[in-house]
């Protein structure tokens, strides 16, 4: 019995069907569990992670199809492009990693299968070195302060003072109109100093800012706002 596949792309058999769709399926998965245990941000989603290893078959599965067409690339092309996705990625490295499934269902269903192989584990090993040493870090930590004040009246330099006091540096961000412009908010970005407290900061913000609220948002850099 012939089970091979013929049509105008070339010939490829069930066999390798069977291996490309296997193939982008298990390294796909190891590049899912690699995000996995380097995220660090709240905003995991176990959704995003099973749609990169559907996302890496896919493409395999489409690389199957259009073979050596180039007619039947741009027809795909074509389709593809009415397509629209309305959710906003939160990190730049999961875009990284939207690529990096692609690539390797690419390579899967151009049957690269050595090249697909290679690929994952050289890419996931330096992702895994960055993530263990912490590469690029700037190791400089700074907050946010949001203070609101009553609308009307200059309080900058009562503000500015309780910073000075507190913080090694600071600066102001933006100032915004709230509660139908009976309050003002300030949003400074600051340094800490060395051995103060972000609740002290508050308690004396609040002496200045009429009881109004404060907050201090700590590690802003690495979490998700």
């Amino acid at each position: 019995m012939n089970l091979d596949l013929q049509d105008l792309s070339g010939t490829f058999s069930v066999t390798d069907i069977v291996i490309a769709m296997a193939l982008s399926f298990v390294l796909s998965s190891v590049i899912g569990w690699v995000y996995r245990a380097t995220h660090r941000n709240v905003s995991y989603s176990q959704s995003y992670v099973q749609t990169l290893v559907i996302v890496g078959m896919i493409v395999a599965l489409i690389l199957l199809v259009i073979g050596s067409n180039i007619a039947r690339a741009f027809s795909l092309v074509g389709a593809l492009s009415v397509v629209r996705f309305r959710n906003a990625v939160k990190e730049t490295r999961d875009v990284g990693f939207v690529f990096l499934v692609m690539g390797i269902g690419m390579a899967c269903g151009a049957r690269f299968y050595t090249l697909a192989a290679v690929a994952t584990v050289a890419i996931c090993l330096i992702i895994l070195i960055m993530s263990r040493f912490n590469w690029f870090a700037l190791n400089v930590q700074r907050q946010v302060v949001k203070v609101q004040v009553p609308a009307g009246e200059d309080h900058t330099m009562a503000i500015g003072d309780v910073l000075v006091k507190h913080t090694s540096e600071f600066e102001l961000v933006s100032t915004e109109s709230v509660r139908g412009g009976a309050l003002t908010e300030l949003l400074y970005t600051v340094r800490l100093k060395k051995g103060s407290e972000p609740g002290r900061l508050v308690a004396d913000m609040r002496e200045r800012t009429f009881g109004q609220r404060v907050t201090v948002l700590t590690g802003y850099d690495q979490t998700d706002l």
